[in-house]
């Protein structure tokens, strides 16, 4: 049957992506060097740059990861507790009562 088809079907589209070179440290640090001269310009749009870099140090930033890592490290701190409490348990548990089941099962 598929020497009846007088045309071919059409081909799917194809998409030609050129990736560019992207450098986010050095975007970064142009967007950091012209916060700086709209500080140093005053006026204005100064003030309105101040305020937004203080938002963003307190919504973001360094802080705020500071405090991720903080609330990280206290929560593995307590697993590890949690954990070491359990085995502890455990063999407590063992210790106790394994000889009597040992007994009612033998």
């Amino acid at each position: 049957m598929a020497f009846l088809r007088l045309f071919k079907p059409p081909r799917n589209q194809q998409f030609s992506y050129k990736p560019r070179y992207w450098d986010p440290k050095k975007e970064e640090a142009e967007e950091r060097r012209q916060r700086i001269e709209m500080l140093q310009q005053g006026g204005v749009d100064g003030m309105k740059e101040r305020l937004r870099g203080g938002f963003r140090k307190g919504a973001g930033g360094e802080a705020a990861g500071r405090y991720r890592n903080e609330r990280v490290r206290r929560s593995n701190y307590s697993l590890v507790i949690i954990l070491v409490t359990l085995v502890v348990l455990s063999y407590v548990v063992y210790v106790l009562y394994f000889p009597e089941l040992e007994q009612l099962l033998g």
